[in-house]
């Protein structure tokens, strides 16, 4: 394509009914994640009923950001041409401590493959992307 070729933009998350309150907190650089107040689980990625107890009492309120790294990959291929300059590109299943196996997938992003290890401690950052704001983890005491 040359050098007009327009540059290559990431594919972006899109904000459905469901996942709007995860959306509108993470605009506002919070990490909200769904919770059922009938039988007080957590829940990730958001649903029309709990998938503990099937309630519909679900609303998002503001999680702690922080968590342990529980698993990974390691992309050396961008899986789209707007990741690119992300390669390698680390994916990982971060367990956040408001409850057991309450996990979210999401980039670690500022660190070396070099630098992961199981039960990692990891914390929420914010990402700016086109206007969309994506919550990525981090992570600390490093």
């Amino acid at each position: 394509m040359g050098d007009s070729a327009v540059a290559a933009v990431r594919p972006l998350p899109l904000e459905d009914d469901i996942s709007a309150g995860f959306w509108a907190a993470a605009r506002e650089r919070r990490l909200d994640i769904q919770y059922c107040s009938s039988c007080s689980r957590w829940n990730h990625t958001p649903s029309l009923t709990c998938p503990n107890c099937g309630s519909e009492d679900l609303a998002f309120r503001p999680a702690s950001g922080r968590g342990l790294l529980y698993a990974w990959t390691v992309l050396h291929e961008p899986p789209a041409p707007g990741f690119r300059d992300m390669v390698p590109l680390i994916v990982g299943v971060v367990e956040l401590e408001e409850q057991p196996r309450l996990f979210i997938t999401t980039n670690i992003l500022g660190a070396t493959v070099e630098q992961l290890r199981l039960g990692a401690p990891v914390e929420v950052m914010f990402e700016e992307v086109a206007d969309v704001v994506l919550p990525q983890f981090r992570l600390v005491g490093e």
